[in-house]
């Protein structure tokens, strides 16, 4: 078998004989050999990747190393295709939904949000509620103050360095986002929106609730709803589930809803078990055989007839159904109603392009995929009593192809802070950004709950010291910056964007040593008194 060395690279292609390939294996231990960095090994791949094309015209697909060629080949697209996967964001989403029957929130969520997995962290946790309390005391509370549950979540998230992003509330319905700060500056486009459909649609006890943004240059949608009860009303939460669908903002510069490239729609959807009597149902379940009831199941039933439906994706039901339960117990309703036990709290998700490929001829190809969804566990949680619905949850894993890969805004604090003088916040701003005089920089702690949890701010214009085409100084008067020093942040806000597109490191505030030294001195006059007034009253 001949061999090859760089030089051969400059012959003729047709000196390369099919005997010379009949050996893929040493073809690629061969091209294993030239130097694979540097313009000289990008030529020399090139060459032979020619000459390689040039044996190709001349292999039938009936010679023997057909086969072997088109296997190589294969290999090197997926080498390829790997290293370019390398280079894709990674992300773990946690999605709970639960119907809450108007209870307060329970004392723990550790199982709930898998506080406690040894798996990858969480990078995104999408909170979807049904039935909050509003009552007409509540609610107008909750309208001027963040309500029990967004309190409670973000007690519990906060401190592990998640920022709740945005957050809808329709009467009933409650949807929160939650996301790691290192996500933020990636995240952009925020917008929210909600649709009524009880009372037909002047009344919003069921409906749906929706936030949407760009992440990471990709479309995103999340949709909670709340659809009409009830065995009979099938049609109804068809017909409400579609309108909802279509009614998100309209008339919006933004997409419609089934145009996003990733969509999760999920709540309390009300779907029954049709045509099995409850005693089958019960027996099916407390055997475990629920792929007995799942034919018969309301959604499913849909999906195969309803076109808008076929499009969307759920996980196995391989969890018993979530409704209705006893209060505080896995006992399914001992009321006089007795209910039949039914799958009520769904998640689904729908992927565009892939539904887009799916009507084609075509096939879908890795290279054309930019979002890849895994679903890793879909579960119901039957340790939650507070309501007669059991929690849901997803926990995904999604592959994008950045769109973005740069923050529009680099930010750092200038040298050493402290609350003694007036301190520098360096920053600069790639020209896509879409500036504005209500732009500012906030300053907050680690552990800061939303935007709006800063402990002081700056506006970028009004407060600039310094400007080159490089970067842009601002500054923060010392009389804002905490006493007590300790770990902050630094995050730029965009007006026109409506969200944070910069964010620093961490970094710490120094002590007040002037403060702190009138402190330890009053401490000390009030511990040199002391004696005295013992004295005194030992007298008595």
């Amino acid at each position: 078998m001949a061999s090859f060395s760089s030089e051969d690279a400059f012959q003729d292609s047709s000196a390369l004989s099919l005997n010379d390939v009949e050996s893929l294996h040493s073809f690629r231990s061969r091209s294993a050999s030239f130097s694979s960095t540097g313009s000289s090994g990008r030529l020399q791949l090139r060459q032979r990747v020619a000459q390689l094309m040039a044996c190709v015209e001349d292999i039938s697909s009936d010679d023997e190393i057909h086969e072997e060629v088109s296997r190589t080949l294969d290999e090197a697209f997926r080498i390829w295709g790997k290293k370019l996967k390398d280079k894709w964001q990674e992300l773990r989403l946690h999605l709970v939904t639960w119907n809450v029957g108007t209870a307060s929130p329970p004392p723990d969520v550790t199982s709930l949000l898998q506080l406690n997995s040894l798996g990858p962290t969480v990078d995104m946790y999408v909170i979807g509620l049904q039935e909050v309390n509003s009552r007409i005391t509540n609610f107008l509370s909750d309208l001027a103050f963040d309500d029990p549950w967004s309190i409670f979540f973000m007690t519990v998230l906060s401190p592990l360095g998640y920022i709740k992003l945005s957050s809808v509330r329709m009467q009933g319905l409650l949807l929160l986002l939650f996301v790691k700060h290192v996500h933020l500056p990636f995240i952009r486009d925020i917008h929210t929106h909600y649709t009524r459909t009880g009372l037909y649609g002047y009344w919003g006890n069921k409906g749906g609730v929706t936030v949407r943004m760009s992440l990471y240059g990709h479309t995103v949608c999340f949709m909670n709803c709340h659809l009409p009860a009830h065995m009979e009303n099938t049609e109804q939460r068809l017909d409400d589930f579609e309108k909802i669908l279509e009614m998100q903002f309209e008339g919006e510069n933004i997409p419609s809803t089934l145009d996003h490239d990733l969509l999760f729609c999920f709540g309390d959807l009300n779907f029954r078990i049709a045509d099995y009597g409850i005693h089958f149902v019960r027996e099916s379940i407390n055997n475990k055989r629920y792929n007995l009831l799942w034919e018969k199941d309301q959604l499913n039933m849909a999906k195969k007839k309803e076109a808008f439906l076929q499009e969307f994706i759920e996980g196995p039901l391989q969890f018993k159904p979530t409704y209705k339960f006893d209060l505080y117990s896995d006992v399914y309703d001992t009321s006089e109603k007795k209910r039949k036990p039914a799958w009520t709290d769904r998640i689904l998700w729908r992927v565009k392009n892939l539904c887009q490929h799916a009507s084609k001829e075509d096939k879908f190809t890795e290279e054309e995929q930019t979002i890849s969804v895994t679903l890793n566990n879909y579960i119901s949680h039957m340790s939650y009593g507070i309501s007669d619905h059991k929690p849901v949850t997803g926990t995904f894993g999604l592959e994008l192809k950045p769109l973005l890969s740069h923050p529009l805004v680099t930010l750092n604090p200038e040298g050493e802070w402290s609350a003694e003088h007036d301190v520098l916040i360096s920053y600069s701003a790639v020209p896509e950004l879409p500036s504005s005089a209500w732009d500012w920089i906030g300053l907050f702690k680690v552990a800061f709950r939303h935007v709006n949890d800063y402990v002081t701010y700056a506006w970028v214009e009004d407060d600039e010291i310094s400007s080159n085409k490089d970067s842009k100084q601002v500054y923060m008067s010392a009389a804002e910056i905490p006493d007590m020093g300790g770990e902050f942040l630094l995050c730029y806000y965009s007006n026109n964007l409506q969200s944070i597109v910069g964010i620093s490191q961490p970094f710490q505030i120094q002590p007040n040593r002037t403060l702190i030294g009138k402190d330890l001195t009053q401490e000390e006059n009030s511990w040199m008194q002391k004696p005295d007034n013992l004295e005194s009253h030992d007298e008595f």
